[in-house]
């Protein structure tokens, strides 16, 4: 997500920071840049067009251009705007005061839209809420039996029906239950087009006047770009909503529906999916999101991760191997497990501050699959190679491979991803006894 916004746009503010006087040109060839940047993340041009003016407007002053740090203002002026872009402040589920609160989805087909419900399940349950599932999708196959399936996983009740109910008498019916098993929360998945049609806005319009619900949620593809802007606008026109939920973001490099929507529709992204998982499903913090995009890390996502995934007890003992950079193999499986809870390791490399610009931790990645070959590797050394990998030559590295059931590229490559993690334990350990960024650590205590 934004991989190559983040990287053009920290290629303009490294030249900006490097310039010690900055003049009213500067700033100019800089916005150029960005405006650039932003049109190829596919961000709606009217929405460019009005930042980089307003970006313009503030660092154009003597305030700016006269200070101390010219290039670090310029940068503070395009993170606030960026912040002010995408919403603000965050915006969280609001619940009725009258329980049940109904929350109605709405969206295209293949948006994600009967996932994200699951996932809202998910994410409410964590919250201590009791929610209730309606499949009311009758038109797309296999809907009822997915949202039934994913109800399953997640220990969560759905409401179906079989045979020919209308939407409108399966969502009352839906409230009926929730109310009778004392849930306090509805979740009502409503079908889907390809396409927009009349047929479906009036039922989604009927729907809306029978359930009365709490908040409207529009599911919309971030992968769709600027089409998701404009089915949003339709949405918004024709039904209304409220705020709106972006799913499949890990799998849209320039990011420019995140950074649009809000801003032409008026309404908050309350949620973001970045994973196939149940439990990808988390808040849409405007000031967070911004902090990464300008390579500023995004430490407090970091620590709430770690606080959710590891185990502390672990943490400690690799916390103080951390600061004394006294680190082996097994050390690092047992780090690389501990981060794998926590998600992609690229994507949480990139949360923390100043790790962008470490060479070789860019591309560092970790699945199941690759963790139980490191496993079999690393289990098939003897305890001085696992202290000491310099003495792996290329006979040790046969041995291993033939021991683990792999080959020597394989040992190989785990070689290269320990030295890569090495790096990083480095950087972290001087992120420890930095006092501005001992939040980082906070997670140990």
């Amino acid at each position: 997500m934004f991989e190559n916004l983040q990287e053009r746009l920290q290629s303009v503010f490294s030249r900006l920071k490097s310039r010690g006087h900055l003049t009213e040109k500067d700033v100019d060839a800089a916005l150029r840049e960005i405006r650039l940047a932003l049109l190829e993340a596919d961000v709606n041009y009217k929405v460019v067009k009005k930042f980089v003016s307003k970006i313009r407007e503030r660092a154009i002053g003597s305030e700016v251009l006269e200070s101390l740090t010219p290039g670090q203002q310029v940068i503070k002026i395009v993170n606030d705007e960026l912040v002010s872009l995408m919403g603000g402040a965050k915006s969280d589920i609001a619940f009725s005061n009258q329980p049940p609160t109904i929350l109605m989805l709405v969206g295209l087909q293949g948006s994600g839209k009967t996932t994200a419900t699951a996932k809202l399940g998910y994410y409410l349950k964590k919250q201590g809420k009791r929610p209730l599932l309606i499949a009311a999708d009758v038109y797309r196959p296999a809907a009822i039996d997915q949202l039934v399936a994913l109800g399953e996983e997640l220990e969560a009740p759905v409401f179906s029906t079989k045979g020919d109910v209308s939407p409108v008498e399966i969502a009352n019916q839906g409230l009926k239950e929730a109310i009778s098993k004392g849930c306090d929360v509805v979740i009502l998945d409503t079908a889907g087009r390809l396409h927009i049609d009349d047929q479906m806005m009036e039922e989604l319009r009927e729907l809306k006047g029978t359930m009365r619900p709490h908040q409207i949620l529009l599911v919309v593809d971030a992968m769709s770009g600027q089409d998701a802007v404009n089915v949003a606008v339709d949405f918004q026109e024709k039904v209304g909503i409220d705020g709106l939920i972006l799913t499949k973001l890990d799998g849209d490099a320039r990011g420019g529906a995140a950074l649009s929507i809000t801003s032409v529709t008026g309404k908050p992204i309350k949620l973001i999916s970045a994973g196939e998982k149940l439990d990808s499903l988390q808040v849409f913090h405007p000031d967070r999101l911004a902090s990464r995009i300008l390579g500023m890390g995004d430490v407090l996502s970091f620590i709430e991760k770690a606080q959710e995934n590891v185990d502390e007890e672990q943490a400690k003992v690799l916390e103080e191997k951390i600061k004394k950079q006294a680190f082996t193999l097994e050390d690092f499986l047992q780090y690389m497990d501990q981060l794998e809870k926590m998600g992609p390791l690229n994507q949480i490399v990139k949360m923390l501050p100043g790790l962008q610009g470490v060479p070789g931790l860019k591309n560092l990645k970790m699945d199941e699959k690759m963790v139980l070959r490191l496993k079999a590797i690393i289990q098939s050394m003897t305890v001085e190679e696992r202290q000491n990998p310099s003495i792996i030559g290329g006979s040790r590295k046969s041995r291993i491979a033939e021991g683990s059931g792999t080959t020597t590229h394989d040992v190989n490559q785990l070689l290269k991803q320990f030295k890569e993690t090495q790096k990083l334990m480095k950087h972290l350990g001087k992120l420890g006894k930095d006092k501005s960024s001992r939040k980082l650590f906070s997670m140990f205590n």
